[in-house]
């Protein structure tokens, strides 16, 4: 820090006089260094840049409709308009957040089965999108008492290390993706899983990984949970896109398969691509446990940690989803329109695999294998670059693209560059 001597005027609070007085002041920003951007955010930031008129975004991980523009829902709609015209209040809600949400987002993860079966086990907290149910999940079970790690998927999604390793739990990887096989590693993770032990935390992506695309079996979904019973370690499973991938039940069988298996299970659930409530941060930790003390347990710890991160709940995504969520009409709309557009993206795979295969001679099978909205195209980062310099399309340097970014109007683009640097 440096310091720095200013001359002040001091005025004396009985008398009334004005004196002069030396003040030894120290700047403490002066020396702080300057971070490089967001990996994901400073290339969608270069990209609206750019001057191109035909350039391409494939970074951010958002929804897009043959339109580029990230919908939203018609349901969400209806509901918003209901909440304005109905809304009395502003003051807070309930520290664990809207019970309707609450009630709704329990019975949407876990299911009306597993429910019954053990609902007085099962606690939860709103919290501010997939964000922050991922950190108020890895702050409860820092709060166990746990020596353990949290063992993280290789790739994961980049924020899981920043969310996770700021509350004191220490990280170790599982081999995941196969870039030969463009498809899951399986007997890698097995290896690699067999290491962790009780106390250790697995953290799983529940459907459509982020950043491959490449999803777990049910049979591997299976092997999973009985090492999970046979190893003692515990489950957390991150849900940010069920309902993109195969279907609302579809999507969290691996999950539902642990809670029939496992006894503690933590979820972090986000509505963030699902609603479309991306910029509402709208997310849940879940916590299941043996009991009813464990859940209350849970949720406690949740609340106290919520309490000192960012204090109360934002209200209005929540409120929102916890009307279309309860009502028989909304949510008939929402599940409709989600379905649409999860097939959207599929055909979306589909064309694109074509168009590549048609155009390159090469096999790209695997972009249809694939679920979600993400996938690796197995290019080198020389060759992302020269696509973002050359061309205007703009993907990671892993040449991670969102499937969903694609539309007919710059599919063909978006080929005839990719075939341009194989």
């Amino acid at each position: 820090m440096t310091a720095v001597v200013g001359r002040l005027l001091h005025r004396d609070p009985y008398s009334g006089a004005a004196h002069s007085r030396v003040s030894l002041e120290t700047t403490m920003f002066e020396e702080l260094p300057i971070l490089p951007p967001d990996s994901i955010l400073g290339l969608a930031a270069a990209c609206r840049a750019d001057p191109n008129p035909d350039k391409v975004d494939l970074t951010i991980g958002i929804y897009m409709d043959e339109a580029g523009l990230c919908p939203v829902f018609e349901a969400i709609k209806q509901a918003q308009r209901s909440l304005v015209e109905e809304e009395q209040t502003k003051a807070y809600i309930p520290p664990q957040g809207d019970p309707a949400f609450l009630d709704g987002m329990i019975e949407l993860v876990v299911g009306s089965e597993h429910l019954a079966a053990r609902a007085d086990s099962v606690g939860a907290v709103q919290a501010p999108g997939g964000c922050g149910a991922v950190r108020l999940g890895a702050e409860v079970l820092k709060a166990s008492g746990t020596g353990g790690k949290v063992w993280i998927s290789d790739p994961s999604w980049p924020v899981h290390v920043p969310l996770i390793t700021s509350t004191g739990l220490a990280l170790s990887e599982y081999r995941y993706y196969d870039p030969q096989t463009h498809g899951v590693n399986f007997e890698g993770m097995i290896e690699d899983l067999g290491a962790a032990q009780h106390g250790d935390i697995v953290l799983l992506h529940g459907c459509c990984h982020n950043p491959s695309g490449a999803d777990l079996s049910r049979e591997q979904w299976e092997t999973v949970a009985s090492m999970a019973v046979e190893q003692g370690f515990t489950p957390m499973i991150d849900l940010a896109y069920q309902g993109f991938g195969e279907g609302l039940d579809a999507d969290v069988y691996g999950l539902r398969l642990l809670l029939s298996n496992v006894s503690e299970v933590v979820i972090a659930a986000s509505l963030s691509k699902n609603m479309g409530l991306y910029r509402e941060r709208t997310g849940i930790a879940i916590f299941v446990g043996p009991d009813a003390r464990t859940a209350e347990a849970t949720v406690s710890q949740a609340k106290a940690a919520a309490r000192r991160n960012y204090s109360m709940p934002p209200a209005h995504g929540a409120l929102l989803a916890g009307r279309v969520l309860s009502n028989v009409r909304l949510r008939s709309s929402w599940e409709a329109e989600l379905a649409t557009m999860c097939e959207r993206i599929n055909t979306l795979r589909t064309d694109f695999q074509g168009r590549l295969e048609s155009a390159s001679g090469r096999d790209f099978s695997f972009v249809a294998r694939e679920n979600g909205m993400f996938s690796f195209l197995g290019l080198t980062v020389e060759q992302a670059r020269r696509l973002r310099s050359e061309r205007s399309l703009y993907m990671l340097d892993s040449s991670r693209i969102n499937i969903a970014s694609l539309n007919s109007d710059n599919m063909d683009r978006v080929v005839d560059a990719v075939v341009s640097v194989l």
